[in-house]
């Protein structure tokens, strides 16, 4: 607990010791008040002062002046909250370093962080939902687990994004315009607008619509991959003249929100909103240090388009003197996707230069028999669908004894659609009924979540509040369709990769057995449309169900709260939050568990200098249960098991200081340390010193040892904003800012073990990789500086924003292609230096 000391005392001393010198200089009765906070994160409205849960909070005027768009903006602001990202649209978010990595594939777990649009949750399986920032409340992040009012997916925490509510009687509106240049890029912008209309007395709209372009910044370059030649002395060479491009990851963002709110009383008020957005990002957004700073060299199109809807229902009322509010949503997403993997090829064609390579170990050849360029392209198209339902209850807030609780109910769906593209590849070597794929996913997850829960307080004493809470849960989670390779009836070969028991070999027949057995039974029909019959289910009585993990339990929150006096609060918490589990899509591997996450902490929240300064924070412990780990493994497929229990512990805390009429100092800063408690072991085994073999009797191996840091997250994450503002004539303002944000340096993978491994003998072998973690590289350490000027009238405002102005590369993800092609790393980093111009008009 050393380092959590000395990063405390430096957070607590950074504060402490200009208030104490300030408080001398300013007389508590002229020293400026700062505004009061509304959150509800409690589901009820109350002033953030007042609620006892380590809690971040971005308002509307703090949004506009940092200039928020989307997720990467806010959750620099947000030191608690670090994530994973291939490119915008997906994205996996975790708090406070509940993080093992590996989490955003379409076949992962599920989020251990929810995300909630007002009332309603929109976290999707594989990725948070890019939601363009506008016109947008309040954001709440709120750390450490919030299962008891929030349920599954907010295991480590959870991000609420509030809109602005159309107001009754009010004519009100605005148009807000950008335009930027990117350095190393092109010229971006976005235009942004809203209208708030009263309709009558009782009803009121509110209109909001927005398009935003993303310069792109990462240059595909001219490039070439020369295969080892085949028996016949045939040599692939392949080029990438077709697809070469400056500044190829642009991002294109279109989308809206229409929200009515009509009072039917003055106890009853009904709230429908619709809010759509597509969003069509191209390039990769990973660029490759091999080739150069910002650069890659890439061989097939690259694209990624994101469109979802959700339609939302809000009641509020009052039964006698309770509270009940029914929340409701339906959420439709799709996402179609092409994206370049000829890394495997490439790493592939050395791991087997032994056995001549990939044209000599594998069959790439088309109908007539010639060698074909064995690279691939993966074209995904996945649709989601999420239906939530929450009905709860609230006694008045005034009370000494209070309650909330209620109901909870959410289908979750997900059709799989992954498709790895050879062209030209020989019909009998394909997938079958799919000429020139190699490798095909066609799967339906479902998965259904249903709770009650409750929380209660007391006040013991005016001063003393004692709340405890808890959360009956179950969960329903099944997964069903095909995956893998083709399987040609005259073979062997089988399929171009040579398998005999992956894909189609492995599909069920009328009789209950596999195609490889080799009965000669009838296949049966493909359970997942679009596939060629079905590998990955359960027999039952003749028919094929879906593959199905459940389970029921609980989780439970108690809280102490002592107010010393108005301004000063400290309070203690015990808290339980879960992540449920799953399905393997690999035929065969046992279905991972649940995850549990204990959380203690002590936070305070405090205000001085007559509430010019505010300094909030909170110490935590928390022990992960046998956290869910996923990774590729063999076929670079995704496996997910249960890992050993980690420990983390931390401090996290805010300041925000009027320091004199005008100027004022927000900052924020997470210590954060995160260690496995025993070795993670290569395959699931009993023994932590990892030494039983796998079901194949490949060796066992330690992935981690014992102490191993969890990846992701940085120790320490910093950011502090300086603002000042000033009357510069009637009606007249102007003002200055400055940003500065830091991340510590992070693992960007779990699996730290030096291996040495054989390469495998064969495509459906076990996969061991060398030094995962030393493969992908270290997110290195980074620092960044915003500046911002403008001027405002009561009307018009105009400012100039120089954003990343040292052109610093900020890492903030690395990832592969597969699972073995360490041998091209790429590292996600932040926009480059941008400078831009924004005007906007309200009334």
């Amino acid at each position: 607990m050393q380092g959590v000391g000395t990063i405390a005392a430096a957070l607590l001393a950074s504060v402490a010791l200009p208030a104490a010198a300030l408080a001398q200089a300013v007389p508590a009765d002229t020293a400026p008040k700062l505004d009061e906070i509304v959150v509800t994160a409690q589901k009820r409205s109350e002033n953030l002062q007042n609620v006892p849960i380590s809690i971040q909070v971005l308002g509307t005027k703090k949004l506009d002046q940092l200039d928020v768009a989307n997720f990467n903006d806010f959750s620099k602001f947000l030191p608690s909250v670090t994530f994973q990202s291939v490119q915008p649209g997906e994205t996996t978010v975790y708090i406070r370093g509940v993080a093992s990595g590996g989490d955003g594939n379409h076949s992962g777990p599920l989020p251990s962080v929810g995300v909630y649009l007002d009332e309603q949750p929109v976290t999707t399986i594989g990725g948070t939902l890019d939601i363009h920032i506008y016109d947008i409340a309040r954001i709440e992040a709120l750390a450490g687990p919030q299962g008891t009012l929030y349920g599954a997916s907010s295991e480590a925490g959870t991000i609420r994004i509030i809109t602005n509510k159309p107001e009754i009687g009010v004519l009100s509106g605005a148009i807000d315009g950008e335009v930027n240049t990117v350095a190393h890029g092109e010229v971006g912008g976005k235009l942004e607008s809203f209208l708030n209309l009263p309709v009558n007395d009782h009803i009121a709209a509110r209109i909001v619509g927005w398009y935003q372009r993303n310069a792109g910044f990462i240059d595909n370059v001219p490039g070439t991959r020369t295969f080892l030649p085949a028996s016949d002395g045939t040599q692939i060479v392949k080029n990438n003249r077709a697809y070469v491009a400056s500044n190829y990851n642009d991002v294109n963002i279109v989308g809206g929100r229409a929200a009515l709110k009509i009072d039917l009383d003055d106890r009853w008020t009904v709230e429908p909103t619709v809010f759509g957005q597509s969003e069509i990002n191209h390039g990769s957004f990973g660029f490759d240090p091999l080739v150069g700073d910002l650069e890659v060299q890439h061989f097939a199109p690259e694209y990624y388009r994101d469109r979802f809807v959700q339609a939302a229902l809000t009641v509020t009322g009052k039964v006698g003197s309770l509270d009940l509010t029914y929340a409701g949503a339906y959420l439709d997403r799709v996402v179609h996707s092409s994206a370049d993997y000829t890394d495997y090829a490439e790493q592939y064609d050395s791991l087997y230069a032994g056995a001549g390579g990939i044209a000599q170990y594998f069959y790439f050849t088309d109908n007539a028999g010639h060698h074909i360029d064995p690279s691939q392209r993966i074209v995904g198209a996945d649709h989601f669908t999420k239906l939530s339902q929450e009905l709860r209850i609230a006694t008045p807030a005034a009370n000494r004894i209070r309650f909330v609780g209620g109901l909870f109910y959410q289908l979750q769906t997900r059709l799989i659609h992954q498709d790895y593209q050879v062209p030209g590849l020989a019909d009998n070597l394909s997938v079958n009924g799919h000429p020139g794929t190699l490798w095909l996913t066609q799967q339906d997850r479902t998965d259904r979540d249903y709770a009650v829960f409750g929380e209660a307080s007391w006040d013991i004493l005016p001063t003393v509040t004692l709340t405890g809470g808890g959360r009956v849960f179950k969960y329903d989670n099944s997964l069903i369709g095909f995956f893998g390779f083709g399987r040609d009836p005259n073979g062997p070969p089988y399929n171009a990769a040579g398998s005999s028991r992956t894909g189609v070999a492995g599909c069920y027949t009328a009789d209950g057995s596999l195609v490889r057995d080799g009965t000669g039974a009838a296949e049966l029909p493909a359970a997942v449309p679009g596939g060629p019959c079905t590998n990955l289910a359960d027999y039952v009585n003749g028919r094929l169900v879906p593959k199905d993990a459940n389970d029921v339990g609980t989780t439970y929150k108690f809280n102490a709260t002592w107010k010393i006096d108005p301004d000063h609060l400290v309070y203690g918490t015990i808290s339980r939050g879960f992540r449920p589990g799953g399905i393997n899509r690999r035929a065969g591997l046992e279905p991972y568990a649940s995850d549990f996450l204990q959380n203690y902490e002590i936070g305070f929240k405090t205000s001085w200098l007559n509430r010019a300064l505010k300094i909030n924070g909170a110490f935590f412990w928390q022990e992960w249960e046998k956290f869910q780990f996923a990774f590729l493994g063999a076929n670079s497929f995704t496996e997910i098991h249960n890992g050993p229990n980690a420990r983390i512990r931390g401090i996290e805390a805010d300041v925000n200081w009027t320091i004199v009429p005008g100027l004022t100092l927000v900052g924020a800063g997470t210590y954060t340390d995160a260690v496995t408690r025993r070795n993670l072991c290569g395959f699931d085994d009993p023994n932590p010193a990892c030494t039983t073999p796998s079901p194949q009797g490949v060796a066992n191996f330690i992935a981690a040892p014992a102490g191993t840091r969890l990846p992701v997250t940085p120790q320490i994450k910093l950011n502090g904003t300086l603002r000042y503002e000033a009357a510069l004539a009637d009606q007249l303002k102007g003002h200055v800012q400055g940003v500065v944000v830091y991340a510590s340096s992070a693992s960007s993978d779990i699996r730290t073990a030096a291996l040495t491994p054989p390469v495998p003998s064969s495509p459906d072998g076990a996969e061991v990789f060398y030094n995962p973690a030393a493969g992908l590289g270290r997110l290195r350490a980074y620092t960044t500086f915003d500046f911002a000027a403008g001027l405002n009238w009561p009307f018009l405002s105009a400012e100039i924003v120089i954003e990343n102005a040292f052109d610093t590369r900020a890492e903030l993800s690395r990832y592969q292609e597969c699972g073995s092609c360490f041998q091209r790393p790429y590292v996600v980093v932040n926009m480059p230096r941008t400078i831009g111009l924004r005007l906007g008009h309200s009334f």
